[in-house]
């Protein structure tokens, strides 16, 4: 794949005192030759693992189109400019500085791309993936000035490990490291938190509501929620497979009273702004719900929601807030 290093200059003054001309005339060659030698230069690329292999990628580049939803608060935390962005799908008021911004050129949706707008923005770094994940190939065949690499959590891996493998790259690419140690480490505390808080035995069901209806979140592969169950050793109310890993399965209220979890985790979909049709609060849904009423977890108000805003983001910093989340339900009811 071929590479960009953004142009860096240099400016250098050299000064010198007719005293160390004498010495210099003296032998001092070996001497300038020794400084130099232990004169380390700044790295102006660094190697990482995206998810297709090897990339060198310039450090700190100069003109930087961001894709993947998991990377802008890490990169608006970092104060990195950007020169394109799909403002389609990034919420709004979120990261006003990248959307409110009309120098900042609008890739649109994942659905409806306008890819003419990162060849326009002359990119040295393309951060793709996730919901861009399919326009991949035509990405690097249009841009072949610009080291384009994608970073999101891979499918079969573990989901905690894939959102620190993240912002570690992204940490060395713009020269954050002590930064995206610090992003890590509060990430691995809340999820220390949160097993910590539970109690191993109280029964657990994720859901995802959306146009209106309820659908179930299954451990380990359902969307958000499902990571948590295998990261907290969380017991699940229902043990069943998931179908559409994207958007949760068809689940009635009746197999979730049947089921009478202790604990209900939601995501509620529609709150940040992405549905269809009337919306209504995964509260209503959930806590309105006449056949849910005499489930433990909506009973004892044992129902954590998720921040609406999560669905848009999905980066280790809401999955920090999340276990945050947890923790603090998990104690409270302790």
């Amino acid at each position: 794949m071929p590479t960009r290093t953004p142009a860096r200059r240099f400016a250098a003054v050299l000064t010198a005192a007719p005293l160390a001309l004498a010495l210099a005339a003296c032998g001092g060659t070996a001497d300038a030759g020794t400084d130099a030698a232990e004169t380390t230069a700044t790295p102006t690329t660094v190697t990482i693992e995206d998810n297709h292999g090897s990339v060198e990628v310039p450090v700190n580049p100069e003109r930087v189109v961001a894709l993947d939803n998991h990377v802008f608060e890490t990169l608006s935390a970092w104060d990195v400019p950007l020169v394109a962005a799909p403002k389609g799908i990034m919420g709004d008021g979120l990261w006003p500085e990248y959307t409110e911004d009309d120098s900042v050129l609008d890739v649109g949706t994942h659905r409806e791309p306008d890819l003419e707008s990162v060849v326009a923005a002359e990119p040295d770094l393309i951060i793709g993936g996730y919901r861009f994940s399919d326009s991949y190939d035509d990405i690097v065949a249009q841009n072949p000035d610009a080291v384009v690499i994608e970073l999101h959590p891979r499918d079969g891996e573990e989901q905690s490990d894939e959102l620190v493998r993240q912002v570690e790259a992204l940490g060395r690419i713009f020269d954050r490291e002590d930064e995206a140690a610090q992003i890590v480490a509060d990430y691995e505390q809340a999820i220390a938190d949160a097993a910590a808080a539970y109690d191993g035995e109280s029964t657990v069901v994720g859901l995802i509501t959306s146009g209106g209806e309820i659908s179930y979140s299954a451990p380990v592969t359902g969307r958000s929620i499902g990571t948590l169950f295998p990261t907290l050793g969380l017991r699940p109310a229902i043990e069943q497979a998931a179908e559409d890993t994207s958007h949760g399965d068809d689940i009635s209220v009746e197999a979730i009273a049947a089921a009478n979890p202790d604990w209900i985790i939601v995501l509620d979909r529609d709150g940040a702004g992405v549905g269809e049709g009337e919306y209504r609060p995964a509260a209503e849904l959930i806590g309105g719900s006449e056949a849910l009423q005499g489930v433990t977890a909506v009973a004892q108000d044992q129902v954590i929601y998720l921040d609406p805003d999560f669905y848009l983001t999905e980066d280790i910093q809401a999955y920090t807030a999340l276990y945050e989340q947890v923790a603090q339900a998990f104690s409270d009811a302790a």
